[in-house]
């Protein structure tokens, strides 16, 4: 049987270093390669080391971009869909809604294109006019270009459906948990297994920070909030909260691999404050390593943790606070929501149903691009 060829674009690149799609690629490449896939994953100079070609038989391919809010995403997609022509692969997959502009490049030579939409991402804050401009005609490009539209959600599913008419192939993200000891990284910061808050997540104003943080002053108790993450283009935004912030309230920047894992195997309970976006890797892998969740109570948010999660409203940073202290006086439950949580994961989110689902998906369009 041919081996097929797979070009991966328009993400920062693997090894993880930013956000979803990012961990998208790092998870769903390798498995595809051990399915017999040859995996190219194009990477930007900033994120990638220059000695770093290869990753798990995955070929990487590093571009530079022009590195500002609004640049560095479609100058580098745009090289990377340049670069792709030569090479002729039997499919792509290309991931942000923005990207959708660029798919005719790899369409040219007849390279058919999935393309992962990823939430409504003109509803993000951080995006002034301009960029809600942008995102509003990719998404009617998105429903035009790409030989198939992925979801992540079915909430996704619906907004592309009931707005443009256009169907979608929904797959989820997954997780493969790998519980982690306490070890160097609770360590270095200070804090004790089972008594610490936990939030991970991009410093960008739709993900919340600022409201998670105004809510933890109304929090009784000594349990730290550990914030994990950061954000290139949000600087004053992130300053302002960080100053405002509890003395409780840590601030350990973005952590990656092992550390990341470390943290969430030994928190007391994770906090998902996305209001923006589908299904959240984040709050899968929470959930897949047995975190009590608390949740910021959006239909997108319900889709992925259902009854195993107790939420709150974000523009209410009260409703955060009585959850939070709900969770300090009742250990039980907050054992109990953890397990269900667990639980939850292992019935509907897995790596390897992803990875077999794209790995269909990916045959059925070389099988079109050859008929052409």
């Amino acid at each position: 049987m041919k081996r097929l060829r797979l070009a991966f674009l328009g993400s920062r690149g693997i090894p993880a270093r930013y956000g979803g799609f990012e961990t998208l690629m790092e998870e769903l490449a390798p498995r595809l390669v051990h399915l017999g896939f040859e995996v190219t994953v194009y990477c930007r100079t900033r994120y990638t080391s220059s000695d770093c070609t290869q990753y798990k038989g995955v070929h990487l391919i590093r571009l530079p971009s022009l590195y500002t809010k609004y640049t560095e995403t479609p100058v580098h997609t745009a090289l990377s869909c340049l670069h792709a022509l030569a090479r002729r692969y039997d499919a792509a997959l290309l991931v942000n809604g923005a990207n959708a502009l660029f798919v005719p490049l790899l369409r040219m030579t007849g390279t058919p294109v999935a393309l992962n939409v990823d939430g409504i991402e003109k509803k993000r804050a951080k995006w002034g006019p301009l960029g809600r401009l942008v995102y509003s005609i990719s998404e009617r490009l998105a429903v035009a270009l790409p030989t198939v539209i992925i979801t992540d959600a079915k909430v996704i599913e619906d907004h592309y459906r009931k707005r443009y008419g256009a169907d979608s192939t929904v797959i989820s993200y997954g997780v493969e948990p790998h519980p982690l000891p306490p070890g160097e990284t609770l360590s270095r910061l200070g804090i004790e297994p089972r008594k610490y808050f936990l939030y991970v997540s991009r410093f960008e104003p739709e993900n919340n920070p600022h409201r998670v943080v105004e809510a933890y002053r109304a929090v009784s108790g000594d349990f730290p909030l550990v914030m994990v993450g950061d954000a290139p283009y949000a600087k004053a935004f992130i300053s302002n909260f960080k100053t405002a912030a509890d003395p409780r309230v840590m601030f350990p920047g973005a952590i990656y691999g092992d550390g990341y894992r470390e943290l969430l195997s030994n928190a007391y309970a994770f906090i998902q404050a996305t209001e923006v976006g589908g299904t959240h890797p984040a709050l899968v892998e929470a959930m897949g390593y047995g975190n009590c969740l608390l949740v910021n109570d959006t239909p997108e948010n319900r889709e992925v943790a259902g009854d195993t999660a107790l939420y709150f409203r974000v523009p209410e940073p009260v409703t955060l606070s009585a959850q939070l202290n709900r969770l300090l006086q009742s250990p039980g439950e907050a054992e109990a929501f953890a397990k269900r949580s667990a639980e939850r994961a292992l019935m509907l989110f897995s790596w390897k149903t992803v990875s077999t689902q794209y790995a269909e998906l990916f045959r059925t369009l070389a099988d079109r691009g050859e008929k052409r």
